[in-house]
């Protein structure tokens, strides 16, 4: 019962990480193990590379409750599967135009480069994603008013 009522409280948007194994989940470690300040909202997915990402889990995480959805891998051209990122990159390209088009807010979905070694920039990506679900939030609340 307890438990129950504490994540009733908890009030935070989830979001939901899909994070390439070799850079972007590194990238994430590195901002952890540098105690880099950054919201604790985050659900991660550690998949081998960001080209597996099927645009089917993004959608289906929000369906399941996810407030936001990040997919992140490694820059172009570093991809340890040679061409992994850029297949990312044009699928969920393709996905965002189908959000948009289904009235899901931009907000709500973000793709991006990490590597291993740019946790601060993970973490900054973070911030703003938090920031942006509830600013969003707040405005929805004020329509209601």
């Amino acid at each position: 019962m307890e438990a129950v009522q504490a994540q009733h409280e908890d009030k935070r948007p989830k979001i939901v990480a899909f994070l390439c194994n070799w850079c972007s989940y590194a990238g994430a470690d590195l901002a952890g193990s540098g105690r880099m300040d950054y919201p604790a909202n985050l659900r991660v997915i550690r998949v081998p590379c960001s080209g597996r990402v099927d645009p089917l889990f993004v959608l289906k995480a929000l369906e399941q409750g996810a407030d936001a959805v990040l997919v992140s891998g490694c820059h172009p051209g570093d991809c340890h599967y040679a061409k992994g990122n850029y297949y990312a990159r044009r699928r969920l390209t393709a996905l965002l135009e189908l959000l948009e088009f289904t009235g899901v807010p931009p907000h709500k979905y973000r793709f991006e480069w990490v590597s291993a070694s740019e946790g601060k920039e993970f973490a900054q990506v973070i911030r703003e994603m938090v920031e942006a679900l509830n600013a969003a939030e707040q405005k929805a609340a004020m329509a209601h008013v």
